[in-house]
């Protein structure tokens, strides 16, 4: 049996690629056979012969199908064509130092509209739009670096049929009646809480309580051992208690039962409403690229947790006019005298 030849992933042909194109093709071996000793699609080696061979005048009465390929000739169309092509790519990767600027902010999981509109906000002497970006990263330059954006979207499953509103949360009060500081984002100290837990399949009770500062965009997480009432009141007063907080929104989960003895006043999503509180949901997203879900969060230490929200907390954010969620904590003093340990930890 013959030996299928593995196509290799996509990339642009280099220098050696071409030399050895044209040798093959001046020996007259067929296209498809050239194909499967460079291990690429056929239809790559019929596109590279198309575009970058030597074109003749008309004049000269010689078909364009049967003109030479060489490879310097090949080598240098293609190097043009890219220069110029629609995306900025090239512009890029021929800037040492904004490419390395935008290398290392990949590395801290900014996205490309938080790396230029810093770039913008430092006045940096390079500067590369959110679009030039990721043109950037979808060409054989940035493909590499592509593993540090945020994954696909996940969108919530849809429920059938009528939602129940059966509660039972003793002396529930409706986000209706929430504050309209919180409400409208006017005012600082208005949180949202939520809870990210282990899968399913690892057999543990393990959970994250997360909470959010609704204008400063601040996320704040603490490991417990089992999504008891108790442990998520304690918990999120123990978050709270380290910040200047004056109310918190939360959905309609068993483990808000003990609502009352929570620090802050505590408002309700109505039921299956969970966008009611989205600044906390898009957080869960934000630390779910970190601790996929189906994993057990018994397996994730402290340490583990302070290091995530270190990243997300110090991610510049477009809507903070590029400034960062630990920043706008800072600036308007939201903490109390008593520095959170997992801010200690952010700070060095």
């Amino acid at each position: 049996m013959l030996k299928k030849h593995k196509i290799r992933s996509y990339q642009h042909l280099t220098q050696v690629d071409r030399d050895r194109l044209q040798a093959l093709r001046d020996e007259g071996i067929k296209q498809k056979e050239i194909a499967k000793i460079l291990r690429v699609d056929p239809g790559t080696i019929c596109r590279e012969i198309s575009r970058n061979r030597r074109k003749y005048r008309k004049k000269k009465n010689i078909k364009n199908k049967n003109a030479r390929y060489e490879a310097d000739v090949a080598d240098h169309k293609s190097y043009v064509r890219r220069k110029y092509a629609k995306y900025q790519g090239k512009k890029i990767n021929d800037n040492n130092d904004l490419r390395s600027y935008i290398i290392s902010k990949l590395k801290k999981h900014w996205n490309p509209d938080e790396i230029s509109g810093r770039m913008r906000k430092k006045h940096e002497p390079f500067y590369a739009s959110k679009t030039t970006i990721y043109a950037w990263l979808r060409t054989a330059y940035g493909q590499r670096w592509c593993r540090y954006l945020y994954s696909k979207r996940c969108y919530a499953k849809r429920r059938n049929g009528k939602a129940s509103k059966k509660s039972m949360i003793p002396n529930r009060i409706g986000i209706e009646r929430r504050p309209l500081g919180a409400t409208n984002r006017t005012r600082y100290g208005h949180y949202e809480g939520d809870t990210i837990v282990s899968g399913k399949k690892s057999g543990s009770t393990a959970a994250l309580v997360v909470t959010y500062e609704r204008k400063a965009k601040y996320i704040d997480a603490r490991k417990i051992s089992s999504l008891s009432p108790k442990k998520f009141r304690d918990s999120t007063n123990e978050i709270l208690e380290d910040k200047k907080a004056k109310s918190i929104s939360l959905d309609n989960g068993i483990e808000n039962r003990e609502h009352e003895k929570i620090i802050v006043p505590a408002f309700f999503c109505d039921f299956y409403s969970s966008w009611q509180k989205g600044g906390v949901e898009n957080a869960n997203k934000m630390i779910r690229r970190f601790i996929p879900k189906g994993v057990d969060l018994a397996d994730y230490s402290d340490d583990d947790v302070i290091k995530i929200l270190k990243i997300i907390n110090d991610k510049p954010r477009k809507s903070l006019g590029y400034v960062t969620p630990r920043e706008i904590m800072v600036k308007y003093n939201l903490f109390n005298k008593k520095i959170p340990i997992g801010e200690i930890a952010l700070r060095g």
